[in-house]
């Protein structure tokens, strides 16, 4: 297979709002080292993560929601997910789908045209386990906002499937994430699971995962979204702001709290977990300033944990999943690469469900 010298890719140039990051049409072709693998990018899903990091928002000095309004405050030096700065230049972009076009010393010719996501954690070869040696896609190395990425070989994961790119690219940072924060809780039939910000890429992820795994699953979106919610599976749907949270309930036992909001309400939201247990956290769209009354914690045996590196069991299971068909993606729309901007901000407004996705 003959390979371009050059590709198109959107290269965020350094900290700040969209404008720092720029559409590049003779970025060269990446290639791949020794357990490396290069990949032909069909599609790549957006996060917060991509955006978080572009806009610093990473940095203790930022106090406000997702929205990168407030980028301006951040200490540079520590505004990476991991709390070190970022490498500037850099491709951004971890939910990747596309096909295998190259190998590297040490890689299987049969990899040859293998389609595959990605693993979106970086880990270190000779220590996996050890979470301080992480790193990401699209933030300690080039991601999939580009038409060609070089991931290590154990990291692109060949699935098996009928659905599309799209619908693929869907699935590795939304539903990993997912499914760590459910394992981390040890989530179980027994458990009656709320989910707020049930809409959203890894909201959805969170319905669908928790009841594969047997729970009752109540999710909160605003009532403009409930008949996609309700696609997902979820056992009952309440508004994203009830007014009385625990009148809304009623007679709902909460044993799990699956957020990723935070925000104003979230004080009121931990006040309904039942004794005994347990608050799983990945993400502070809302907002990451919380109250807490640490009588609510010790007097009522509540277990909090929070989830960002995950092992590499989380993703392997989540492809079998995927190809069992016991999760469905959420599309929400797709661009054209070169439209990155306008895919995040549409992102940003949250008026989709699901998951947005760019295609070279």
């Amino acid at each position: 297979m003959t390979l371009p010298d050059v590709m198109n890719a959107m290269v965020t140039m350094g900290y700040g709002g969209p404008e720092q990051t720029v559409w590049r049409t003779d970025m060269p072709v990446p290639k791949p080292g020794a357990g490396e693998v290069l990949i032909r990018v069909r599609a790549c899903g957006l996060n917060n993560t991509d955006i978080n990091t572009r806009a610093g928002w990473y940095s203790k000095a930022v106090t406000g929601a997702t929205d990168g309004a407030d980028y301006d405050a951040a200490n540079l030096d520590n505004s990476g997910w991991g709390g070190a700065g970022i490498a500037w230049p850099r491709i951004q972009g971890a939910d990747i789908c596309g096909e295998i076009v190259g190998v590297g010393a040490d890689v299987a010719q049969a990899r040859m045209g293998e389609r595959v996501i990605a693993d979106t954690w970086l880990r270190d070869a000779d220590d996996p386990g050890d979470t301080n040696k992480t790193g990401y896609v699209g933030s300690e190395c080039d991601g999939g906002f580009a038409q060609y990425v070089v991931l290590p070989s154990v990291n692109a994961l060949a699935v098996q499937s009928a659905l599309s790119d799209a619908e693929l690219a869907t699935f590795s940072c939304s539903y990993s994430t997912a499914e760590g924060m459910l394992a981390r809780a040890d989530v179980t039939q027994e458990d009656t699971v709320l989910v707020p910000g049930a809409s959203g890429g890894v909201g959805g992820a969170l319905v669908q995962l928790a009841k594969r795994r047997g729970a009752r699953v109540i999710a909160m979106a605003s009532e403009a979204k409930h008949a996609d919610v309700a696609q997902l599976g979820p056992d009952r749907i309440l508004p994203r702001a009830p007014g009385d949270l625990r009148a809304a309930l009623g007679a709902e036992k909460i044993t799990v709290l699956a957020d990723i909001v935070g925000g104003d309400a979230w004080s009121e939201m931990i006040e309904v977990i039942e004794r005994g247990g347990r608050y799983t956290c990945s993400g502070a769209i809302a907002g990451p300033m919380v109250t807490l009354d640490l009588r609510t914690l010790y007097l009522r045996d509540l277990t909090f944990t929070g989830t960002t590196v995950l092992g590499p069991d989380v993703m392997r299971n989540l492809v079998g999943y995927i190809e069992a068909g016991e999760v469905k993606p959420a599309l929400a729309a797709t661009y054209p690469l070169e439209k990155l901007h306008d895919a995040q901000a549409a992102f940003m407004t949250k008026n989709h469900t699901g998951n947005i996705v760019v295609c070279p």
